[in-house]
């Protein structure tokens, strides 16, 4: 690489930039809106920057280059990487650089963990980390997290996880994992990919460059991963609830090489968090980085991150869980069955996807609360399913849901869509929705 342009200038973007100049590397760079904050990068790091507004611009912002290199959020049919692609320019992700430059180590190459699918990508990636270091090794968790991977591998990690979000996967060129997983598949992104079928094979480059030293982690109830696992030439591994190499079997987490810990020492055991747990199993045994006694301790104390059906507390008789996380109707589904009964505040701004997903379980739903842009569209879904109440705020959602609750009834925020409405991620929506809930019951229990 001579001379490299990288499109987006958040955290992934001015990680990719650093990264660049520390080697020696010739950049420019670009954004949608170039911000002041931006101009600094720009100027700290000695690169010219240049504005895209027009087709000369972006021209001139391409001119020379050899490599792009977009941010995650940049969509294929972005015009700058349309224009990129016309002139042969090559465009890859971060992750696919930072893998070939770790290949290229003084020492060799540290193991490489990799996780992807449509949901639980982070949790596994967690608790992989954990079992990692429990074992006394130092872990880089990058990708799709706070630490990109081009700004992990300068830094003195034993080993790393990649998270693998579609986007990141959909321009890899070289990027492989020692060991991988790929969890589950639902529509997703569609507003980005364009359709299922760009997005599932996006996802199916995790294994694109395989090898026979690799192992490749599929669930065995899902066909067309199992499929695309055994059509690599790696070592395939499986793990389900019901069947496979990793299993429950007698009210234990198994492996082929003997029993993990028992469902009931695990940190909590919803259907998913036992999956993900054995996905994560897999991954640390099946690379021989951890041996199965290892696994059982920190698999006993591990603990979430916020907002993925996370408990609020226990008020006038109803438990109140936080799944701000579930982002599409499939993890919007797969909280809703981690329950009996419940009543349900969903809506936000829907990706292009089927939302009516989400009322397949119509035995659990007492309610439902619909909020944001696209409430009109939550309500068709639950149409003659259960009764559903508009909510225009946060507030009103609480007050509406507590209401709806009479019965003792579970309280779950899993919105099965964005939160770029009302909001300006999922977090600030978990947490705003945890402290609404938290200041109603303040109020409700001082005025009683």
């Amino acid at each position: 690489m001579k001379r490299v342009a990288v499109f987006g200038l958040a955290i992934a973007g001015a990680a990719a930039a650093r990264a660049l100049v520390v080697r020696g590397i010739e950049v420019v760079l670009s954004d949608d809106a170039i911000t002041h904050e931006q101009r600094h990068l720009a100027s700290e790091l000695g690169c010219t920057i240049v504005p895209v507004a027009t087709q000369s611009d972006i021209a001139a912002f391409l001119d020379g280059v050899d490599v792009l290199i977009p941010a995650p959020g940049v969509a294929p049919h972005h015009r700058v990487i349309v224009e990129a692609l016309a002139r042969g320019i090559s465009v890859r992700t971060e992750i696919d650089i930072a893998y070939e430059w770790e290949q290229q180590r003084s020492g060799g190459p540290r193991p490489i963990l990799g996780v992807t699918g449509t949901d639980g990508k982070t949790t596994t990636t967690m608790i992989t980390a954990a079992l990692l270091r429990s074992g006394g090794r130092s872990v880089g968790e990058v990708g799709n997290t706070d630490l990109p991977f081009m700004a992990a591998i300068g830094q003195p990690f034993d080993a790393f996880v990649v998270e693998c979000s579609s986007f990141r996967l959909q321009f890899t060129d070289a990027f492989r994992c020692d060991a991988s997983v790929w969890l589950n598949l639902a529509p997703d992104h569609l507003d980005w990919h364009g359709s299922l079928e760009s997005y599932t094979e996006a996802k199916r480059r995790l294994w694109a460059y395989s090898r026979t030293s690799d192992v490749v982690i599929a669930p065995v109830d899902n066909e067309m991963i199992l499929e695309s696992a055994r059509a690599t030439p790696a070592r395939c591994v499986t793990f389900g609830l019901d069947a496979g190499d990793y299993t429950v079997s007698s009210g234990s987490l198994v492996s082929p090489l003997g029993v993990i810990c028992s469902v009931d020492e695990l940190w909590r055991s919803l259907p998913h968090d036992i999956t993900n747990s054995l996905a994560a199993a897999a991954l640390v045994i099946e690379s021989g980085l951890s041996a199965v006694g290892e696994v059982a301790a920190p698999l006993h104390n591990f603990e979430s991150a916020h907002h993925r059906i996370e408990l609020i507390g226990h008020f006038d008789g109803s438990a109140w869980y936080d799944d701000s996380k579930a982002t599409s109707p499939h993890a919007a589904l797969t909280a809703i069955r981690s329950f009996e009964c419940i009543v349900l505040i969903a809506g936000g701004r829907n990706k292009d996807l089927d939302l009516a997903q989400m009322a397949t379980e119509p035995k659990r739903m007492a309610g439902v609360v619909a909020i944001g842009d696209d409430a009109d569209a939550i309500r068709r879904a639950f149409e003659g399913v259960c009764v559903v109440r508009d909510a225009m705020s946060m507030d009103e959602a609480v007050a509406l849901a507590h209401g709806m609750a009479e019965n003792g009834e579970t309280v779950l925020l899993s919105p099965g869509c964005t939160s770029y409405d009302w909001y300006n991620n999922y977090n600030e929506r978990g947490d705003d929705f945890q402290d609404k809930v938290r200041q109603y019951f303040a109020r409700t229990e001082s005025s009683s």
